[in-house]
């Protein structure tokens, strides 16, 4: 476990026992906001890194404050704005954020009521605060991907075009992955009808979106469940053919699974060298013993190979056809290696 994850899990058991007497503002800031910056490695003590009750010349509105200023490198990156544990965060409450985000050289707000924190920047209209976040981190429910994503605002990582490069990406899973939950629960008309045009002939009739309706949930769940089976499969596999550490060219798993981490593997990879080709370009062919990332989907074309299918991680990185597997510890790592993947992105866009 990470050092980030060891404070992240305190904080979580924090919330769960005190939630009830962190009602405010103020006891939401010192109990849980302060640490939580202070384990991305912000000194919360000193002032002039995270900035108290930071004031700037808003159009209209002068002497108004908002929380925190995060400074780096003498800039006003990150500004936060502070709600206690029980408030519902809403657009509402983000119309401070909006005016100093246009005042300031911040790159990123951020509104949180001490448990959900959720991130805004400015991707659909540049020096304009968004009006939904590209990432939202619970501190008491969260997954290694999650926890990846929050990596990237730790103070000795931080790196705004990093950050950006795959924050319109995150920014459109979060809606996806909220639109399909709500779908899970209860199907609206739209979306019942959609499915329906797709599986049933015929007129729809109430009692064919009432069957349609009930189909999807129970879909949903059996999707779930199977796609949980088949990685607990894989990974049971895998456990039983070695009890130590085992190379990726030794003996391949029995058939191809292409799993959430060499999706997540292959986004990172477009957006680190979507300034040097065209993503498009970019895609991923999965085989028993590694994921390769292709130019073209070709196998001449290799931009990377994602080794994942056992205990170590290597990412197979290529010097003209030749191929150097490194080890990584979490999918972060690839992001170390980000000037040799441009350079190699760079060499087909040239023969493109």
């Amino acid at each position: 476990m990470s050092d980030l994850e060891a404070e992240i899990k305190l904080l979580a058991e924090r919330v769960q026992q005190y939630g009830d007497t962190i009602t405010t503002e103020e006891a939401a800031k010192t109990s849980i906001i302060l640490p939580f910056l202070q384990a991305l490695g912000f000194d919360v003590f000193n002032p002039s890194e995270v900035i108290p009750e930071y004031t700037a010349d808003a159009v209209g509105k002068k002497g108004e404050k908002v929380d925190y200023a995060i400074c780096i490198d003498e800039e006003i990156k990150i500004l936060i704005e502070c709600k206690g544990l029980a408030t519902q965060l809403e657009f509402k409450q983000l119309s401070q954020l909006f005016r100093y985000f246009a005042v300031t050289k911040a790159k990123f707000g951020v509104l949180t009521n001490g448990r959900h924190f959720r991130f805004y920047s400015d991707i659909d209209e540049p020096n304009k605060l968004d009006n939904k976040p590209f990432f939202t981190f619970d501190v008491s429910n969260y997954s290694q991907f999650d926890l990846a994503e929050l990596k990237k605002f730790q103070k000795s990582a931080f790196d705004v075009d990093g950050i950006l490069a795959n924050a319109e990406r995150l920014k459109y899973i979060s809606a996806v992955k909220s639109f399909l939950s709500s779908q899970m629960e209860e199907p609206s008309d739209r979306f019942v009808k959609a499915i329906a045009s797709e599986v049933h002939e015929g007129r729809v009739t109430a009692q064919v979106r009432a069957t349609i309706s009930g189909a999807i949930k129970t879909a949903f769940k059996e999707v779930i469940r199977d796609s949980v089976q088949s990685r607990l499969s894989t990974a049971l596999q895998s456990s039983s053919e070695t009890d130590g550490d085992r190379d990726s060219e030794c003996e391949e798993p029995s058939e191809i699974v292409t799993t959430e981490e060499e999706i997540e593997g292959m986004h990172i990879i477009r957006a680190i060298v979507r300034d040097t080709i065209d993503v498009r370009r970019v895609g991923m062919r999965d085989a028993k013993s590694y994921c390769a990332i292709l130019i073209d989907n070709n196998n001449r074309n290799p931009l990377a190979r994602l080794h994942f299918n056992y205990q170590k991680k290597y990412i197979g990185l290529f010097d003209g056809k030749k191929e150097e597997k490194v080890h990584i510890s979490d999918l972060e790592d690839i992001y170390q290696h980000a000037e040799h993947l441009r350079l190699t992105a760079k060499k087909y866009a040239q023969d493109g």
